[in-house]
């Protein structure tokens, strides 16, 4: 009894400690989406090591196959590069819904956002003054400032009227679309895809980082999305700004009493979260394509940062890793399918991860009970105990007594 006990108090030590590690739960989650991405490979009847050497190729560029007699080896940084371009827009629409949520936010729109920081971006491309190094960059911090415009005023409706985040953002993601078709189309020389080509000066290309890449697409994006990630991480956790905005967050009514203007917060984290999933269209716009796009459906970056998020646990470096992750998944899609893997067993891995870590939620709820439960029954054996206790005094005073 005291052995089996001693296991029980273990199990429940070691379950307890694992739900409230954040990082420890988002490992544990990736490791059972890939599982069962491994096993839905086996039931469709394929090789689940062909998904892992996809996987290998992107991340480290070296191109791995068995050819019955000897492995064949082959090296191309390029596959880097382009796991890398696919993740930069994830990343910061990534740290879009997470900046949000740390102060008690939901933002569903970091589509809308994103998309409203590619069409500025593509217009300034072409309208603003085309100087070197100055045209790229002007574009840049209009597309960051249209993208915080397009959150803020979402916060300004949260914070001033009540209105729901979720509902607004939802919403102006279908204003912000249809906007930029019809404007996008209004730029001479477009048609219903794309625009003319974009200016030398305007683009975010790096003949540096091409060519280390072998001639990848990675661009100064990669630059910018790392001061993205230091920007959040100095911000929320460093700065005056950050204390109030993560206080605002945990209470909103004990922030007012301590003096915090939450309507003021609120408005400022939405920007703050638009500017980030604007500079994700920026990135996207002037680092990866060379015309502008009329965009003929969303792009989906701004939903699936929501998930990144979520693997991210709404920080800044959790957030970047959970990025390069749901990347290299896209990026490593097209291999996977050249070797007759099909391509939805990512999305569905994408889809398995959102829901185990949602489960989390549940499994500490169950962790909380049982832990209550355990505390209720040893107060019950305390008591019974002192019950105990007091019928042997009585019964030996009684005959006492007697004696």
């Amino acid at each position: 009894m005291a052995e089996k006990s001693f296991i029980r108090s273990v199990r429940e030590g070691v379950l307890e400690a694992f739900t409230r590690s954040d990082a420890l739960v988002s490992a544990a989650v990736v490791f059972l989406g890939f599982l069962a991405g491994t096993i839905l490979i086996l039931a469709v009847g394929r090789n689940p090591s062909d998904m892992y050497f996809s996987l290998m190729q992107v991340v480290s560029g070296w191109y791995i196959r068995w050819n019955g007699d000897s492995w064949i080896t082959r090296f191309n940084g390029r596959y880097i590069g382009e796991w890398i371009v696919m993740s930069l827009p994830l990343i910061l629409c990534g740290l879009s819904m997470a900046f949000a949520a740390r102060t008690g936010l939901f933002n569903i729109g970091a589509e809308g956002q994103y998309i409203m920081g590619l069409t500025t971006a593509q217009f300034f491309a072409f309208y603003a003054p085309r100087l070197p190094a100055a045209h790229w960059i002007i574009a840049v911090l209009a597309a960051i400032a249209a993208g915080a415009i397009w959150g803020g005023l979402v916060g300004f409706l949260k914070a001033r009227f009540k209105v729901s985040e979720v509902v607004a953002t939802i919403m102006m993601n279908y204003i912000a679309y249809y906007m930029s078709r019809y404007f996008t189309m209004r730029i001479p020389g477009a048609n219903t895809y794309q625009t003319p080509p974009f200016p030398p000066t305007s683009r975010l290309s790096s003949p540096f980082l091409e060519s280390l890449t072998n001639g990848s697409r990675l661009n100064y994006g990669l630059y910018l999305t790392l001061g993205a990630v230091l920007f959040f991480w100095i911000v929320m956790g460093k700065t005056r700004l950050g204390y109030t905005l993560r206080a605002t967050g945990l209470n909103k009514e004990a922030a007012r009493y301590g003096g915090i203007n939450v309507n003021a917060q609120i408005t400022t984290a939405m920007a703050i979260s638009g500017g980030f999933a604007g500079l994700g269209g920026a990135v996207v716009a002037l680092g990866v394509f060379a015309s502008g796009r009329v965009l003929a459906v969303q792009d989906g970056y701004g939903f699936d940062g929501i998930a990144v998020a979520l693997v991210g646990n709404s920080t800044a470096w959790g957030t970047a890793l959970g990025g390069l992750l749901f990347g290299m998944l896209k990026s490593a899609q097209p291999l996977m399918q050249s070797r007759q893997i099909p391509k939805e067993i990512t999305s569905i891995i994408m889809g398995l991860v959102v829901v185990f870590i949602s489960l989390r939620a549940g499994v500490r709820i169950i962790v909380d009970w049982q832990m209550k439960e355990k505390a209720r029954k040893e107060k019950e054996k305390e008591k019974e105990k002192e019950k105990e206790n007091e019928l042997k005094t009585e019964k030996s005073a009684k005959k006492e007594i007697e004696t």
